[in-house]
């Protein structure tokens, strides 16, 4: 982060504890999960993941509005991922907040949707976002790829999703792609899935 120090959580070496799927407690700097307002959520609920320390920037030059935006009264540094803190103060991200699908006043972590997706023993890749709704405003579309020789359809797929997440988190759209759509760098961005997906529905022109 450019923010800060490049590593601000991490799991201890032994003999210390680590926490399977936590990215660790905190190195060098606090650690609090605030909500909007910068008010600290009880231990386990999700919020902002928000941190203060010597190695975390104190504010951007000449640009007040970020600055606003970016720090609670107290100085913490809103990092933009949501997440949790278990009672020994093992951090979990569950997603980015940018990211969030908000289906009717619902949020769903696609983060949370990826990997119950990639469970799915016929799926090799598959990535969650946001896709326009008239009723809801948002809803749910999931790109996936499928493994070699694999076949799934739409409708069986949200059978399995709906036997292990809540109902509204079921997707509404479910895009098959032969490859997924990554940076130049190789990296995946949802926003990126997103537009070819949703790129890919859109009618052809005619010459």
């Amino acid at each position: 982060m450019t923010e800060a120090a490049h590593q601000m959580t991490s799991n201890p070496l032994p003999p210390g504890k680590r926490q399977p799927g936590s990215v660790g407690i905190g190195q060098g700097v606090e650690v609090r999960i605030l909500d909007q307002d910068g008010k600290e959520v009880p231990q386990g609920a999700e919020a902002e993941i928000c941190i203060r320390g010597e190695n975390v920037t104190k504010g951007y030059l000449n640009n007040p509005a970020a600055n606003e935006s970016s720090f609670t009264k107290d100085g913490f540094f809103r990092t933009g991922d949501q997440g949790k803190q278990d009672k020994d103060g093992y951090v979990f991200i569950t997603g980015r907040i940018k990211e969030l699908i908000n289906k009717g006043g619902e949020k769903i972590s696609p983060i949370e949707l990826d990997n119950v997706l990639a469970r799915h023993p016929a799926v090799s890749e598959a990535v969650s976002f946001a896709i326009p709704d008239e009723l809801y405003g948002q809803d749910i579309g999931v790109a996936i790829v499928l493994k070699q020789g694999q076949k799934l359809r739409e409708d069986d797929l949200r059978v399995w999703v709906s036997e292990k997440l809540a109902k509204f988190k079921i997707p509404k759209k479910v895009y098959f792609t032969g490859v997924m759509p990554k940076t130049a760098t190789g990296k995946i961005q949802r926003r990126i899935v997103a537009d070819e997906m949703l790129k890919s529905e859109k009618p052809k022109s005619k010459l």
